[in-house]
């Protein structure tokens, strides 16, 4: 897809209501009968979000020289002076709000404050600290810093790759490899309810608007109990409810996809709201007016409503479809062929919100999804990868392969959420139960991937069949118990197990966790966290890895889960002028990896014997064992590092994040030690936005950082090919012989090695800064925002990887290994116009 689809001009709209708070006395609380003013007054409450009625925690309290911070489940308490008693109530990402309270004829006092959310424009870029208790790396981003982040194109996992601890995968895409995790090892959760597809446009776009969304939350240093069967990461999406009310809406042109959301209040004197959005890209709309060809798209329809019966009861729907297609045909210089691709998503969820009694509350969430997805390509492709060692590049032979690819889950899912107060105490217990369809159909035809270093690489490589079909139909479930305890004011202690249990492996794991946070008095936080994560085998996580892995015969109980046991510790610090700063450790061990397994030595002995090389060339036959498909619970591994970020969370001129990371992984596999596919030293990153006037900003993102290990050849190999003519008059045809050119060279392919070799060198330095400039015509109070944007200023060109492309080489008797750097985004500048009513 050409890169000048993003050189399209974007014009977005978007609305906020001016936002309100309000505090009163809590609904149940008891006054206390009047007796004589006592000196000092214990105030109580909850802060809780004036839509959603969730709790906030986070928020800080303020009354005279008394100052609080409610716990995760938004409880407050401090002690104030007889009288009248002023409250100043603010958290990040609300609108303060304060109420002034007679206390002298009361000795305590229970509140309630409800903070409503700030909509518009983002003034600034922020990071939003997740709850003391949740993890102790934990950060939110709000939807509309994500739609302020320069570079981020409206993508949440773009703004998520800025975060420390995050790797971007590739440059191109938006799967994110976390602390020594891999892509499929990431948990996305919308509304509690498992997203399996969360890209569009193979990682361009996400699957969420930010438009609709009320935060996004990723947990990369453990996460609690409610949630399990993944390793690395946990991403929670929240969904906003529609604002109540008179209809209104929002419309939106962005880089890749227009977008409309309309929303409004139930009809009459029903209380609750609805919200529906439609999403599509435009660019193939105006694109095939001028040629004739399908190009990549996608188009989303989703609504949700809510509707309150009572006012502690809530019934929630909500409902997405989403299409993405394309078919193209190529006829260029050095590529002829096609590629088309069909995916449908679908999700559909209803949830029961329930009081029981006055302390306890139950959630119920019944889900269902399908992901189908087909994609495939016939091409003949001059990769540069091939080639004899002619001076002449005027008939260089081409790569010829045909690959089809589809798959289908269909996930039932149910979820329980019990939650009760009993003093200090606040515990969790739950269940969630999942029934897969899942179908797998692979077929692959002619030559292999001279470049994939891992025979089970899902970019061709060897050790693929030639025919994969797979229907292992599973079901897996879970079951948790939590409590955090609130020992002292500055003192929480988490502690809670995991059961979980999958039809695949026929076995139970148990994951205990624990997490303790203590809050001094001088804005200091330090919370550790230690436990065990597990991952059960299953197609709907393998769609999102590098390698490919043949599930078909899994349900015979020989495989395990994976494990992980993580230990981290987080120390933060609010400083002066709005400013947070802090820093994280971590150590991971990873046991009972799933891999390829490599040949057995009569599937070894039987795919050499196909070689008929004349003896000068047996050294070219690859002889050494290769990497199956067929799974295998023998790798291992270890990742340890740290970080530190410093954020400005509110400020006048100048906020945003800055931080470094460093970390280490190693796998353990195929009887050695080797780097982590994502292991990356060192990473510097910046996020920040200038207030030059009123009317003016500038906005920045900069990125340095170490390259990726990545397998380096040793040399070149002689290709070969099927001698269906019996080219050697030998009589025998089902054979492979060496492959030459039109004028009989022998046709060489670079020669990556061993599983010895795997991870043998390093990629260069990664160096990207992206620039925004933004413009409001009547400063913050007014409708208009335009700016302009380049990716890539400097127009560096980083590698995603290296080619290992062959050159003539007139001094030997055989080509040269030229490595090129690929998979970069070029200088790439866009315009947009925001427009808000």
């Amino acid at each position: 897809m050409s890169h000048a689809l993003f050189l399209s001009f974007c014009c977005l709209l978007a609305c906020g209501d001016p936002a309100t708070a309000h505090a009163g006395t809590r609904r149940g609380a008891q006054p206390a009968s009047p007796q004589t003013p006592a000196p000092v007054v214990r105030v109580t409450g909850v802060v809780v979000d004036v839509a959603t009625g969730r709790p906030i925690a986070g928020a800080h309290l303020t009354a005279g020289l008394e100052t609080a911070t409610t716990t995760a489940d938004g409880r407050f308490a401090l002690d104030a002076s007889a009288g009248t008693v002023r409250l100043v109530v603010s958290a990040h990402g609300y609108h303060p709000t304060s109420a002034v309270v007679d206390a002298s004829q009361r000795p305590t006092l229970d509140l309630e404050f409800a903070l409503a959310a700030e909509t518009g424009y983002a003034e600034r870029l922020d990071v939003v600290a997740g709850a003391p208790t949740s993890s102790p790396a934990a950060e939110a981003v709000r939807p509309v810093d994500v739609l302020a982040t320069p570079g981020a194109l409206d993508n949440v996992f773009r703004t998520l790759q800025t975060l420390p601890g995050v790797v971007a995968a590739d440059e191109l895409g938006s799967r994110l490899a976390v602390r020594g995790g891999t892509p499929d090892q990431n948990l996305t959760m919308m509304d509690g309810v498992e997203v399996h597809d969360p890209f569009r446009l193979f990682g361009l776009a996400s699957a969420f608007n930010p438009e609709t969304i009320h935060k996004f939350e990723l947990a990369t240093g453990g996460f609690s109990v409610k949630y399990g069967d993944r390793l690395a990461s946990l991403l929670v999406v929240e969904n906003r409810d529609g604002r109540a009310g008179r209809v209104g809406g929002t419309a939106a042109l962005s880089a890749t996809d227009g977008n409309v959301v309309l929303e409004g209040g139930l009809p009459g004197r029903t209380r609750g709201s609805w919200l529906a959005t439609a999403r599509r890209t435009y660019y193939d709309l105006v694109a095939e007016r001028f040629v004739d060809q399908g190009l990549p798209g996608f188009q989303d329809l989703q609504a949700r409503g809510q509707w309150l019966p009572t006012d502690r009861s809530r019934v929630t729907l909500f409902g997405l479809r989403s299409r993405q297609a394309a078919s193209v045909t190529l006829d260029e210089e050095k590529v002829m062929g096609s590629f088309r691709d069909d995916t449908a998503n679908d999700l559909g969820w209803t949830r029961l919100e329930l009081p029981i009694g006055r302390t306890a509350t139950s959630r119920s969430t019944l889900g269902w999804s399908r992901t189908h997805a087909r994609f495939g390509f016939g091409l003949a492709i001059d990769s540069g990868n091939l080639r004899s060692n002619s001076p002449s590049d005027d008939d260089p032979p081409l790569l010829n392969s045909g690959f089809d690819y589809g798959l289908r889950i269909d996930d039932r899912s149910f979820r329980q959420e019990l939650g009760w107060v009993v003093g200090a105490h606040a515990i969790d217990a739950g269940i969630d139960v999942h029934a897969l369809t899942t179908r797998l159909r692979f077929a692959f035809t002619g030559d292999r991937n001279p470049i994939a270093a891992n025979g089970s690489s899902v970019q061709g490589g060897s050790g693929l069949p030639d025919l994969l079909l797979s229907t292992p139909d599973s079901s897996r479930g879970g079951a948790w118990l939590q409590d955090t305890w609130h020992a002292r004011p500055d003192l929480t202690i988490q502690a809670g197990v995991r059961f979980d249990r999958s039809s695949i492996t026929r076995r139970t794991t148990i994951s205990p966790r624990a997490t303790v946070s203590w809050a001094g008095r001088h804005g200091t936080t330090v919370t550790t966290t230690t436990g065990m994560y597990t991952q059960s085998p299953g197609y709907e996580k393998l769609s999102n890895s590098d390698y490919m892995l043949d599930l078909t015969h899994a349900e015979a109980g020989r495989l395990s889960s994976e494990r992980a046991w993580l230990t981290s510790v987080a120390v933060e610090q609010r400083l002066p002028r709005g400013f947070t700063l802090k820093a994280d450790a971590y150590r991971r061990r990873l046991d009972d990896l799933l891999i390829g397994r490599l040949e057995r030595e009569d599937e070894r002995l039987a795919r050499v014997s196909q070689y008929d090389f004349p003896s000068e060339l047996l050294h070219h036959v690859p002889s050494a064992p290769s990497i199956t498909v067929v799974p295998t619970n023998s790798g291992a591994g270890r990742a340890h590092g740290f970080d530190v970020m410093v954020s400005r969370t509110s400020g006048a001129r100048v906020s945003g994040w800055a931080s470094y990371t460093w970390g280490r992984a190693i796998r353990e596999a195929y009887g050695r030690e080797y780097p982590f596919d994502y292991d990356r030293r060192h990473a510097f990153t910046a996020v920040g936005a200038l207030q030059l006037t009123p009317r003016w900003s500038i906005g920045t993102t900069a990125r340095l950082a170490s390259g990726f290990p990545y397998t380096a050849p040793r040399g070149v190999r002689v290709v070969s090919i099927e001698d269906r003519g019996d080219g050697d008059l030998d009589g025998n045809t089902d054979e492979l012989v060496p492959r030459r050119d039109a004028a009989g060279l022998l046709v060489y392919a670079p020669d990556l090695g061993t599983v010895a070799d795997l991870r043998n060198s390093r990629l260069p330095v990664f160096a990207r800064v992206d620039l925004r400039v933004t413009w409001r015509p009547r400063a913050t109070t007014g409708r208009w925002e335009v700016y302009a944007e380049a990716l890539n200023l400097l127009n560096r060109r980083n590698a995603s990887a290296l080619d290992p492309r062959l050159e003539y080489d007139p001094t030997s008797d055989r080509p040269r290994v030229v490595e090129k750097p690929i998979g970069s985004i070029p200088l790439l500048p866009t315009i947009g116009v925001r427009f808000r009513f």
